[in-house]
């Protein structure tokens, strides 16, 4: 089985938690100790004197991981940018060995590590590196996570294509962050069976409110049977 998967998406707000927490939750109902990791975390308010990632923390509730916050996201910070250009208003530098070594140990007490990156695959991560070449780094194989809206069909298609050069792409999971109301959001996914350049492996509904007690008690039907596949045998 492999040992871990990167979650990207087709842009910023597109579904990569809500995505990322269904695994969690799939892998977990199956037995397995759930690692997660979002190495980089922006837009983090802050309270009582510290900036609080709150995707991550969303994650980790999900998955049941209880590792330290700090290796679960070894980088938080304020501005809602891309790493590259917070890291650079906050004075720090982001260093790709110490997300590596983050990650292996969290690779070491879990069964499955899912890791999340920030916006889309090429955000710049530090000045030199993007989000793919993190995934590079860690050996992930890639989800894409696309959004049910018009546009849909090249950023996805785009997407895969790039993360293919050097990645194996495990495929593509549709979120839908609102009830299907037009013509393209209705067709979407019909369309990315045949354009998206990546097996359709799952359709997320859409989900007015999200809680970790939601992610808990979903059906059956939310257990992504293909990928988890796909995770096994790889």
């Amino acid at each position: 089985m492999s040992k871990g998967c990167f979650v990207t998406g087709t842009d910023t707000g597109v579904g990569k938690t809500v995505v990322t927490a269904l695994l969690a939750s799939a892998l977990r109902r199956q037995g397995l100790r759930v690692g997660v990791m979002k190495p980089v975390e922006t837009g983090c308010p802050r309270e009582g004197g510290h900036l609080v990632p709150q995707d991550s923390l969303f994650l980790r509730q999900v998955s049941g991981c209880t590792a330290p916050q700090a290796l679960v996201t070894p980088y938080t910070f304020v501005e809602p940018l891309a790493p590259a250009l917070a890291a650079e208003l906050a004075g720090i530098t982001i260093e790709l060995n110490h997300i590596r070594g983050c990650y292996e140990r969290l690779l070491a007490e879990h069964d499955i590590v899912l890791v999340e990156g920030a916006g889309g695959l090429l955000v710049p991560l530090t000045a030199q590196f993007s989000m793919h070449d993190m995934a590079v780094e860690l050996d992930l194989p890639v989800l894409v996570v696309a959004c049910n809206r018009l546009g849909t069909i090249n950023h996805a298609a785009l997407t895969v294509a790039v993360a293919r050069e050097r990645s194996h792409v495990l495929g593509i999971v549709l979120n839908h962050t609102q009830t299907p109301d037009d013509l393209a959001t209705q067709t979407n996914a019909d369309a990315l069976r045949r354009w998206g350049k990546a097996p359709l492996h799952y359709q997320v509904p859409y989900l007015p409110t999200l809680t970790p007690e939601l992610f808990g008690t979903l059906g059956e039907h939310f257990i992504i049977d293909e990928l988890l596949e796909v995770l096994y045998t790889r």
